[in-house]
C-alpha cells in the first residue's frame, strides 16, 4: 500500500504536468487518457518502490515494537534475524523485480507513453492552440491567442525568446491563418494586421535603449515546430528510455566510434552518459533491500505508532538517498572522477548503516 501511495503521488505530477491541458481541452479520448496514465506508472514505480517498502517496514515494524510484539517475540526466543526474515525475502524480491522494472518494463512503457501522445496530438494538432492560454510548447516562443475559430484566430501575441528565456522581439496581430505541415511536422501561422517590437538581442531587458518597432498588413508565415511533442526523424533515443540489451549497444557503438585529435574527453564523457544509466538502474534497483535494511532496525528502535512520523521519516531518508544520488549524476561531464563508480556509495553507506544498527540492536 505504501508503494502504491507514493507511486501515486508521483503518477498524479507527472499526469498534472503532461497530460492535464490535453485531456480538459480533449485532446486525449478518455480510453487513451487512461492508458498513458497506466504507463506513467511503470516509470515513476522505480522511485516509489524504494520509499514505499522503506515506509511499510517503519510502520510495520514500529507499530510492533510500540505494542510491545517485538519484546514479546524476543522473550519466546525468536531472534531479530528471524523477525526480519520475511522483510529481507521481500525486499529481494522487490529488488528483482526493480531490476526487470528499470531495464525492461520502464524502457517499454516510456517509448511507447511518448508515441502514443505523440500520435494523439498529431491527429489534430491545431487544437495545440487554446483560446486565452499562453501556449509554451513551441522551443523559443511563446503563443497567446484571444479567439479562434476553425483554421482563423483573433488577437494573436507571438514572443520570440533567447536561450535565456528573456523576450527578444513581440509581435501582436489583430487576426491570422493557422494551418499544419505534416511533412515537417510544423504549425504555420500567417499573421495579418500586425505590429512589432525588437530589442537588442545582447540585452532584450535594456528598457533604456529603443526597440525598433514597425507594422505589416500581412508577414511572412511563421513556422512553429513540434518536433518536442511529436520526436525528431533520426533522433537517437534518449539512454534513461533504453533497455539492458539496447543500453550494451550503445556501449559498443560509442567505444568503437572514431576519435579525432583533441576529442578524447568528449569521447569519454559520452561513454561515462552510457555506463551512468547502466549503474544507475543498477544502483536504484539495489536500493528496495538497502532501505529494507535500514527500517528493519529503525523501525524497532523508533516504536512509533503515528503513521505520520513514520513517513516523515521514510521521507527524510529518502530524500538523503536522492540527493546523494542526483549529486553524483552532476558528475557526469568529469569522467575522471568515475562518478559511474560513486554511485555505488549511497547504498554502500545505507547498507553499512543497516547493518550497523542492526548488529547493535540485536546486542541490546
Amino acid at each position: 500500500m505504501a508503494v502504491a501511495l507514493f507511486a501515486f503521488v508521483l503518477t498524479l505530477g507527472n499526469v498534472i504536468r503532461d497530460l492535464l491541458g490535453l485531456i480538459l481541452s480533449g485532446q486525449l479520448p478518455p480510453l487513451l487518457a487512461g492508458e498513458l496514465i497506466l504507463l506513467t506508472v511503470a516509470s515513476v514505480s522505480i522511485y516509489a518502490m524504494p520509499i514505499g517498502i522503506l515506509t511499510g517496514v517503519l510502520l510495520t515494524l514500529g507499530r510492533l515494537s510500540a505494542d510491545s510484539e517485538i519484546t514479546a517475540m524476543r522473550a519466546s526466543g525468536i531472534s531479530l534475524v528471524r523477525i526480519a526474515r520475511p522483510i529481507i525475502l521481500l525486499a529481494l524480491l522487490g529488488a528483482v523485480t526493480a531490476l526487470y522494472v528499470n531495464f525492461e518494463s520502464m524502457p517499454s512503457a516510456k517509448t511507447k507513453y511518448e508515441l502514443q501522445l505523440a500520435d494523439a496530438v498529431r491527429t489534430d494538432p491545431l487544437r495545440l492552440i487554446k483560446p486565452k492560454t499562453f501556449i509554451r510548447d513551441f522551443p523559443g516562443r511563446v503563443v497567446y491567442v484571444g479567439d479562434i475559430q476553425g483554421a482563423v484566430m483573433r488577437d494573436i501575441w507571438l514572443w520570440e525568446l533567447d536561450k535565456e528565456g528573456r523576450t527578444v522581439q513581440q509581435v501582436r496581430a489583430g487576426s491570422g491563418r493557422i494551418d499544419f505541415d505534416a511533412a515537417t511536422a510544423e504549425l504555420i501561422v500567417t499573421l495579418s494586421h500586425a505590429q512589432f517590437e525588437k530589442r537588442n538581442e545582447k540585452n532584450p531587458e535594456n528598457f533604456v535603449e529603443p526597440s525598433i518597432t514597425g507594422s505589416f498588413e500581412q508577414a511572412e508565415p511563421v513556422r512553429l515546430s513540434l518536433q518536442g511533442l511529436f520526436g525528431q526523424p533520426g533522433k537517437r533515443q534518449k539512454l534513461a528510455w533504453m533497455t539492458y540489451g539496447e543500453l550494451q549497444t550503445e556501449t559498443a557503438r560509442v567505444a568503437t566510434l572514431p576519435v579525432a585529435p583533441g576529442q578524447e574527453r568528449d569521447h569519454a564523457r559520452d561513454a561515462m552518459k552510457v555506463a551512468l544509466t547502466i549503474q544507475d538502474k543498477f544502483t536504484m534497483s539495489l536500493a528496495v533491500l538497502s532501505f529494507a535494511l535500514v527500517g528493519v532496525p529503525l523501525g524497532i528502535k523508533v516504536s512509533r505508532r503515528e503513521t505520520s512520523a513514520n513517513l516523515g521519516v521514510a521521507v527524510m531518508l529518502a530524500l538523503g538517498y536522492f540527493f546523494l544520488i542526483t549529486a553524483v549524476g552532476w558528475l557526469d561531464r568529469h569522467p575522471e572522477y568515475r562518478p559511474d563508480l560513486l554511485l555505488w556509495v549511497p547504498n554502500a553507506i545505507f547498507l553499512g548503516l543497516g547493518i550497523w544498527l542492526f548488529r547493535r540492536i540485536d546486542r541490546t
